[in-house]
């Protein structure tokens, strides 16, 4: 075989890989979170989001506010599930969230988890102070999001909307 038969092979077979990994990502929606927190006095919240599938099991963490590992074992519903799985979440953290402040976050959920009964979970936890597991939970629906949702814990509300 010549020289310019392997180079097209070789070229043919980048493409078709190239291809191939276009088909296999499965796609995803993006979506831009604010959340306001109640005016409280302590140390500042530990926020989990979290992707909870039809069966309300933890499915994937889609966002932490707080980034120090120490205080996790804190949210113990989902450092259950964090512990267990090894989920790496580097790209996903941010600064905890004081009383009285708001902050921006953004995540991602494959879009064939709406309209598929999952929900998106808040959960928070303050140092010496209560910690709530369902601080806000919600039906992922395209007709849930954009939405405001109002907090049972040290979250006011949350507004969602497509990023």
């Amino acid at each position: 075989m010549n020289k310019y038969k392997k180079l097209g092979l070789l070229s043919l077979l980048g493409l078709g890989l190239l291809f191939v990994s276009f088909i296999a990502r499965p796609q995803s929606a993006s979506y831009k979170c604010l959340i306001q927190m109640i005016n409280y006095n302590g140390e500042a919240a530990y926020l989990i989001v979290s992707l909870i599938d039809p069966e309300g099991k933890y499915e994937k963490t889609l966002y932490v506010h707080g980034d120090d590992d120490e205080w996790y074992p804190d949210l113990t519903e989902w450092w259950n599930y964090f512990e267990d799985k090894g989920e790496g979440i580097d790209a996903i953290t941010g600064a905890t969230i004081g009383g009285g402040e708001r902050a921006m976050s953004v995540f991602e959920v494959e879009e064939s988890k709406i309209d598929a009964g999952y929900k998106i979970r808040f959960e928070t936890a303050v140092e010496d102070q209560e910690y709530y597991v369902n601080d806000i939970e919600f039906d992922l629906t395209s007709n849930s999001v954009p939405g405001k949702y109002e907090g049972d814990g040290y979250i006011r509300y949350v507004r969602i909307a497509p990023s």
